[in-house]
């Protein structure tokens, strides 16, 4: 059970991240953007995103345990700023290709993840991959929003 217990830091920090794109709404402003035909409906958004926060706790924390604070973890740290300053980017402050860019950043260090942690805990490996799919569709939202409204809309 005191493994178990271990996780508990980990939901912690990704629940903190999950928090961003609470105080961090879409509301009217997101509303009032053209979008592509391809938007998913609103209402996928938080199930998909409490899924995934949970495999990236997970994935953060199996990598931790078959490695300690090493690269791995170090890079799991940097894709859970990237993902809570997403929000505030989008959201908060308006800034389409600054969202852009930071969807950028959190592919990359989902790929890099995948690739340092794949020998040491494959298990955290595969719970990233999901994430990159929804993150590779996210950016592309993203970037279909930039170009149907610009970069400040």
């Amino acid at each position: 059970m005191s493994n178990w217990i271990s996780l508990l830091p980990f939901l912690a920090v990704v629940g903190a991240t999950a928090v961003s794109g609470a105080i961090f709404m879409p509301g009217s402003w997101y509303a009032s953007l053209r979008k592509p035909s391809w938007t998913p409906p609103d209402w996928l958004f938080g199930p998909a995103w409490t899924v995934l926060y949970i495999m990236i706790a997970v994935a953060g924390w199996l990598v931790w345990r078959a490695d300690g604070f090493g690269i791995a973890l170090a890079v799991w740290g940097a894709n859970v700023i990237f993902n809570a300053g997403w929000s505030w980017l989008m959201f908060g402050r308006h800034r389409i290709g600054l969202a852009f860019l930071d969807a950028i950043a959190m592919l990359i260090t989902i790929v890099v993840f995948v690739a340092v942690a794949k020998e040491s805990s494959p298990g955290a490996a595969l719970l990233f991959i999901p994430y990159l799919g929804w993150v590779v569709f996210a950016a592309a939202l993203n970037f279909a929003i930039l170009q149907l409204n610009g970069s400040d809309a």
